[in-house]
């Protein structure tokens, strides 16, 4: 698939007839937040916002998509040749379109899952992602990881990176380019994580100004980066949670935590590798050891007033 086309299936020689399209069904995963956000040197050595992101393996969203001639999706809101279920799921919508652009197709599309919204767990991205997949498997033609994220950002302005299962990257999330592929997953970890507002409310990402960086948090983002380069071909799971909690302080002064001390005090307290935030959601983590008892974490973060809890290993 080339970025932003689908391919159709050739005609048959002998009949003259493109075979049947099928339906076609697509997962996404979600992230659990950023380990590392800021501003580094691109190619070139021109600035550019990019994050690394945090694998979560507690939710997923499902896309079924039903091809029809341009026009005959029929019901269930939208344009463009492609409807959607629910409606309100627009930038599903727009990024199957695109994927189907010059094709010649439209088509019915549905997005299932149970992902919490406007927390950071990259809800909007694992919908984009899920119907790009959809529409690929309907056509044959599974786009790449590079070919999904330029797919992603052009469907809802920021993308997480979601589609690079595997591997780490650091991302730029409003160009949809790799900055820097590590080359490998991240060391197990366990994550206890908690909302860090009450009510788990939502963050509007789009709705925040781009954060400003002065010269010395820029430089500071460059020494992290090498570090996580460092962490991740190292496997050292404690440099990986400096790294993450070094990016929450700094992201302290743009979108800050709630009792950010008394975090920092229950990770000291419990032994924890670090404490990663949501960067533009309300969604932390304390990083742990993969055989780490949760129990005093827990109990650290009840008196420091956080009740809802949850956890889930990645890495390894």
């Amino acid at each position: 698939m080339a970025v932003g086309r689908a391919t159709v299936p050739a005609v048959d020689g002998r009949t003259g007839e493109r075979p049947p399209v099928v339906r076609g069904r697509g997962t996404a995963p979600v992230h659990h937040g950023e380990l590392l956000q800021g501003v580094f040197e691109g190619p070139g050595g021109v600035p550019v916002r990019a994050l690394v992101t945090l694998p979560c393996p507690l939710f997923t969203t499902r896309a079924v998509f039903t091809p029809a001639p341009h026009g005959g999706g029929g019901g269930g809101g939208g344009g463009g040749g492609v409807t959607v279920r629910p409606a309100w799921r627009r930038k599903a919508r727009r990024a199957a379109e695109l994927a189907l652009d010059g094709t010649g197709l439209g088509g019915r599309l549905e997005v299932m899952g149970d992902v919490p919204l406007g927390r950071g767990f990259g809800s909007s991205t694992s919908d984009v992602l899920a119907a790009v997949r959809a529409v690929g498997d309907a056509l044959g033609a599974q786009p790449t990881a590079v070919e999904a994220a330029r797919l992603a950002v052009r469907a809802e302005t920021a993308s997480d990176a979601l589609m690079f299962e595997g591997t780490t990257v650091l991302f730029a999330q409003r160009e949809g380019t790799v900055v820097e592929d590590f080359g490998r997953p991240l060391p197990p970890l366990r994550v206890l994580g908690f909302g860090t507002r009450p009510g788990g409310s939502g963050v509007d990402t789009l709705a925040l100004p781009p954060p400003r960086y002065d010269r010395a948090e820029r430089a500071r983002f460059e020494e992290l980066r090498a570090l996580l380069r460092e962490a991740l071909r190292t496997g050292d799971a404690a440099l990986l949670g400096a790294v993450a909690t070094q990016s929450t302080l700094i992201n302290q002064h743009r979108l800050p935590v709630p009792r950010l001390d008394a975090l920092l005090g229950v990770a000291r307290e419990c032994g924890a590798l670090g404490l990663q935030v949501a960067h533009s959601g309300d969604l932390a983590g304390l990083l742990l050891p993969p055989d780490t008892d949760t129990g005093p974490a827990r109990a650290g973060l009840r008196r420091a007033g956080i009740g809802e809890c949850w956890e889930f290993m990645v890495g390894g």
